[in-house]
């Protein structure tokens, strides 16, 4: 993690990465998404479906997606956040298809829905620690008036609950971000980290002729999070790098991936499609 990313992120509570993967990286995670959007729910392989616009454990369908999880531009972030600690509690596809009415996301934030200490960001020892964050890979352009993520920056440090009459009470469902909250717009091939403390949300998806396809992936250190989140028959498709990734572990263990700067997955036990 850079010093302007370290300083960037405890200010605002996200980081927006600009075009940190290749070409090749992304064409092959665009096409294996539209896979995974094109197939079938009958024809899916055990364990994946389609949920309103989140394609379930859509990190696992391919690996073309499963490595995003260990991408190099974000893999020493993950390793800081979690103090080389990480764990993969999820990978969702989220899809906003052109035309199709989108509702807004309201605003939220981990600390409003579970209490103020159910996420922290901390800075210890030159490092930021970080225990509830997401990393979405976009595989989609996102222009200013398109609409999509929302971030209050800065209120992963509010030390009040947030007023429910500020921001129209959270609905945003509105024609544009309100002042003091920014529109974060990606390009394909972007990646934005954003810690659970921030107060977030989406606007509606307004483009009639371009989809959003993103990859949802939630972290947490290795000694939280819910067991079980992904089947068994998603987390038999992995790579033995992304099955010790999800494995929870003690505060303790240190598992053999946090060694590498980079991880290079090898073939499942289980072959992929």
């Amino acid at each position: 993690m850079t010093p302007e990313q370290r300083y960037w992120f405890d200010l605002t509570g996200y980081l927006h990465i600009r075009n940190p993967m290749s070409a090749a990286e992304l064409t092959a995670a665009q096409e294996a998404a539209q896979r995974y959007i094109d197939t079938p729910p009958e024809e899916l392989p055990a364990g994946f479906g389609v949920d309103g616009k989140r394609y379930l454990h859509g990190f696992a369908f391919d690996k073309a997606l499963e490595r995003l999880a260990f991408h190099p531009s974000i893999w020493p972030i993950i390793k800081e956040f979690t103090n080389d600690r990480p764990r993969l509690i999820s990978g969702t596809l989220q899809v906003n298809m052109p035309g199709v009415p989108d509702d807004a996301l309201h605003l939220h934030c981990a600390r409003e829905s579970y209490g103020f200490e159910s996420s922290r960001v901390e800075a210890h020892d030159g490092r930021l620690f970080c225990d509830n964050f997401a990393v979405f890979p976009y595989l989609d352009d996102v222009f200013p008036g398109d609409g999509g993520l929302l971030a209050l920056t800065g209120s992963h440090k509010a030390q009040f609950p947030r007023p429910p009459e500020m921001y129209n009470d959270g609905d945003m469902n509105l024609d544009e971000a309100p002042e003091g909250i920014v529109n974060i717009t990606p390009r394909a091939g972007d990646m934005v980290i954003i810690t659970e403390s921030l107060t977030h949300g989406a606007l509606a998806w307004r483009p009639t002729d371009r989809m959003r396809r993103i990859l949802v992936l939630r972290y947490h250190p290795q000694t939280q999070g819910q067991s079980g989140a992904i089947p068994e028959e998603v987390a038999l498709r992995l790579s033995p790098e992304t099955a010790e990734l999800i494995s929870s572990a003690g505060p303790m263990d240190v598992k053999d991936i946090v060694n590498r700067d980079v991880v290079e997955l090898k073939r499942p036990a289980q072959e992929c499609r």
